[in-house]
C-alpha cells in the first residue's frame, strides 16, 4: 500500500479557490483545508502533519513549528516569507519553500498594461492610427529625413517614468507588481491594514504611507483591495475626490471596491485622466455600467472582462493547481526542492 502523508493548506481565498486546490492534491496526500484559521486551530490541526501549506500570508512561528513534530516543509504558494519564523523551522530541521503563483504574475503584468495604456492614451491614438484619414497632410513615404511625428497633434501622452505609483491592498500580486515598476524608475508607496516588516520594504524598494498620502500623492493609483464588507465601494466619491487631479487609476482588486458611477463622475469631469478595470460590480459587465457608455464615446477607459489572471480551459486551470504541489511531490520522491528558502 502506497504511504500516505497529511497536509494542512491554509488560504485567505473563497470555496472556488479551495475546491480548485483540494481537487488537485496528489493522491498519496490528504489535504485539511482550513481558512484563516486561529493560532490554536492550526497548531491542533498541524499536530500531525507532514507538510503545511500556506497560500500567500498567514503567521506561522516558533510555537507552531514546535507543535508539528512531524512536519517536513513548509510551502509557501507566493513569493512573501516575512510571516514565516525561517530560524525557528531550520532549528526543527523543516525545510521552508517558495512557489511562484502564475495567476499573481498575470496580474502583475496586466496591470502594468492598463497603466501603459492610459498613460498612453493607447485607446485614442490606435483609433487615429486605425481611421487613417487622409485630411491630416500630404502622405509621403518615410526615411531618416523624412517622416510626420504626431501627424495629428495629439496631447497628453505622458510616461510612468518618475511616477509615484500608490498600491491599495497590498499582497501578492503589489510585490510582484513592485519588482516590476523598479525597473521603470518609479517611485513605490503602499498602504494595508499591517505596513510590511522594514526588510521586505527595501527589498521591494517600497514605501508604506498612510491612504490620504497615498491618494494624495500617487501619479497612479492601483487598486487590489478584496472584497469584503468593509471594502465594499472603498473607492467612492470621497474617496475619489482625494486623489491628485490627473492621476489614473487601475484596478485588479475585487469587484465591488469600486463606487463604478463615481468612477465615472471623475472621469467625465477630468479630475482623473483614466481608469481601467478588469472586475466589476455587475459581472458579466453590464452594457448601462457608465464606463461602457463613457469609453463608447472616447474617454481614457480600458475595461477588460475579467481576465487579468490569464485564460484557461477546465483541464489547464487544474493542471495548474498541481503545480503548486510541486515541492511536496518532490520531497516525497527525495527530487531537489526548488525556490528554497531554508
Amino acid at each position: 500500500m502506497t504511504e500516505r502523508y497529511k497536509a494542512v493548506f491554509t488560504t485567505e481565498r473563497g470555496e472556488f479557490h479551495q475546491q480548485r486546490a483540494l481537487s488537485a492534491a496528489p493522491d498519496d496526500l490528504d489535504v485539511k483545508m482550513l481558512r484563516s484559521p486561529e493560532h490554536d486551530t492550526l497548531a491542533s490541526a498541524v499536530a500531525n502533519a507532514d507538510y503545511l501549506i500556506s497560500e500567500r500570508v498567514g503567521t506561522i512561528n516558533h510555537d507552531l513549528i514546535q507543535a508539528a513534530p512531524r512536519l517536513k516543509l513548509i510551502l509557501r504558494l507566493g513569493s512573501l516569507t516575512h510571516d514565516i519564523d525561517v530560524h525557528a523551522a531550520k532549528q526543527a530541521g523543516v525545510i521552508v519553500c517558495t512557489w511562484p503563483d502564475p495567476g499573481v504574475i498575470n496580474v502583475a503584468e496586466h496591470l502594468m498594461m492598463q497603466m501603459l495604456a492610459l498613460t498612453k492614451n493607447l485607446r485614442e491614438v490606435e483609433q487615429v492610427a486605425l481611421d487613417a484619414r487622409t485630411d491630416w497632410r500630404e502622405s509621403r513615404q518615410t526615411n531618416e529625413d523624412t517622416f510626420a511625428y504626431n501627424w495629428s497633434n495629439r496631447v497628453g501622452i505622458g510616461t510612468l517614468w518618475q511616477k509615484t505609483v500608490g498600491i491599495l491592498g497590498f499582497g501578492e500580486i503589489g510585490s510582484e507588481l513592485a519588482r516590476r515598476l523598479v525597473g521603470w524608475g518609479c517611485r513605490v508607496v503602499y498602504n494595508k491594514r499591517r505596513p510590511l516588516p522594514d526588510r521586505i520594504e527595501n527589498d521591494l524598494s517600497i514605501s508604506y504611507v498612510t491612504l490620504d498620502q497615498l491618494l494624495r500623492e500617487s501619479d497612479v493609483v492601483v487598486n487590489l483591495l478584496p472584497y469584503f464588507t468593509e471594502t465594499k465601494y472603498f473607492l467612492n466619491e470621497k474617496t475619489i475626490a482625494k486623489m491628485k487631479p490627473g492621476a489614473i487609476l487601475v484596478s485588479c482588486g475585487s469587484g465591488g471596491t469600486i463606487d463604478e458611477q463615481a468612477a465615472a463622475n471623475a472621469i467625465e469631469s477630468r479630475n482623473l485622466a483614466g481608469i481601467a478595470i478588469d472586475s466589476y460590480d455587475w459581472e458579466p459587465i453590464k452594457p448601462d455600467n457608465p464606463l461602457v457608455l463613457l469609453a463608447k464615446v472616447g474617454f481614457n477607459i480600458v475595461l477588460t472582462p475579467h481576465t487579468a489572471a490569464g485564460s484557461h480551459t477546465a483541464s489547464a486551470e487544474d493542471k495548474g493547481r498541481a503545480g503548486d504541489y510541486t515541492n511536496i511531490v518532490n520531497h516525497i520522491l527525495g527530487k531537489p526542492i526548488q525556490y528554497r528558502v531554508v
